[in-house]
């Protein structure tokens, strides 16, 4: 639990430091450094180089702390500034031998701001950078510094850490942005597929329902009675596909994604009595109880049923068809089967109301609860819809 804690507050932190203008506490940091330039106690954790005889403090040292210092304000937006301006006063404060300062350590904090945050030019600032280092060891060495080359070298290497550090910060920040562009990505393809499935879903189970109708009343000439039925139904899917739309739409207008919520239309049994009424012989079977379901699985079962039907309605139009579903504690089953249409069902029909989409989108969304989904003709000419879905937290 503590680790736990430990690690939530850091990402909290984290997260309230990344919001916060960068600007804003660069500028601080330059006060900071600042004012602990001026602490003697920390004078002597300043960068010494060249190892000269040091003289006394003057005004011209104190402008010199200012022009090590007070880049730092600018070391994220203008990290190249920074270093040539902090850079420069570094070399003639160890130049002109003054005694050791804090302040001289800012010249580390300007080559790693340079090497995390310098976007273009970033190889000639580095040759800039290192042209400058060997003039500073030629005019130490002219101004009779006892450092070998040895020395100088070691100093170069140390600045070079500095910068790499900054660059594998940079690398690392590129990385991470990189990732979330592609999570992002991902995510929207994902919501795009899932929308896709929703609409079809929905789209589809109607749509179908109005053309099957629409196409029988043309037999239905002297029953005036059915023909009125007919018509009936087809407006109730009509205005069951506009409510189920208008619900899609409302989510996406209110989160900005499709959420899996329960159906709008109801219950299973409330399906299949639809389905009923507009002519196709249906049996339900339920086993348990289904009103205690999680959102998404309540939907996933909704739409498995609804698939099942609405491909019994187009293919098997008058055939009877069985629903079966059974509730247990750790899942879901479910079962569409329907006798095969009497009379073949022509090349491509149903392909315009489809696209194919339907039974592959109800295999991504089982899968996606990590269930399972198969459908195929049986040997005894049935053709079978059967899903197990698993329910999350069940015994």
């Amino acid at each position: 639990m503590p680790t736990t804690w430990f690690a939530h507050r850091s990402r909290v932190v984290r997260t309230w430091w990344r919001d916060h203008d960068s600007a804003g506490w660069d500028r601080w940091l330059a006060v900071l450094f600042t004012v602990l330039a001026f602490v003697p106690a920390l004078s002597g954790m300043g960068a010494e180089f060249g190892d000269l005889p040091r003289r006394q403090a003057d005004l011209f040292s104190l402008v010199l702390v200012l022009a090590q210092t007070a880049p730092l304000a600018v070391r994220r937006t203008r990290p190249a500034t920074c270093l040539a301006i902090t850079g420069t006063a570094f070399a003639v404060h160890e130049s002109l031998a003054y005694a050791p300062q804090f302040s001289t350590v800012t010249v580390y904090l300007a080559l790693y701001s340079a090497g995390a945050h310098q976007r273009r030019f970033r190889r000639t600032t580095v040759v800039a950078a290192t042209a400058a280092h060997v003039v500073l060891c030629l005019v130490l060495t002219a101004l009779g510094s006892p450092d070998r080359m040895t020395e100088f070298l070691v100093f170069y290497l140390i600045f070079v850490a500095f910068w790499a550090l900054g660059a594998h910060v940079r690398r690392q920040r590129a990385q991470e942005a990189e990732r979330r562009r592609l999570a992002a990505i991902a995510a929207t393809a994902a919501e795009r597929s899932r929308i896709a499935r929703e609409l079809h879903d929905v789209v589809t189970h109607h749509v179908t329902a109005i053309v099957v109708q629409a196409d029988a009343t043309r037999f239905l000439a002297e029953s005036p009675e059915r023909v009125l039925a007919a018509l009936t139904a087809m407006g109730g899917a009509g205005r069951q596909a506009l409510a189920e739309l208008r619900h899609q739409l409302d989510v996406l207008e209110a989160t900005g994604e499709s959420e899996p919520r329960s159906p709008v239309q109801g219950s299973v049994r409330d399906l299949v009595e639809r389905i009923r009424t507009s002519g196709q012989p249906v049996g339900l079977i339920e086993d348990g109880d289904p009103t205690a379901l999680p959102a998404d699985v309540g939907l996933a079962v909704y739409r498995v049923v609804q698939e099942g039907l609405t491909n019994a309605v187009k293919y098997a139009a008058g055939q009877p068809t069985e629903v079966r579903t059974g509730y247990r504690d750790d899942r879901v089953e479910v079962e569409v089967t329907n006798t095969a249409a009497p009379v073949p069902i022509p090349v491509g029909a149903g392909r315009e109301l489809s696209g194919g989409r339907g039974l592959t989108g109800l295999r991504d969304r089982v899968a996606a609860l990590g269930g399972g989904l198969t459908a195929g003709e049986e040997p005894d000419g049935r053709f079978r819809l059967h899903a197990v879905i698993p329910i999350a937290g069940g015994a």
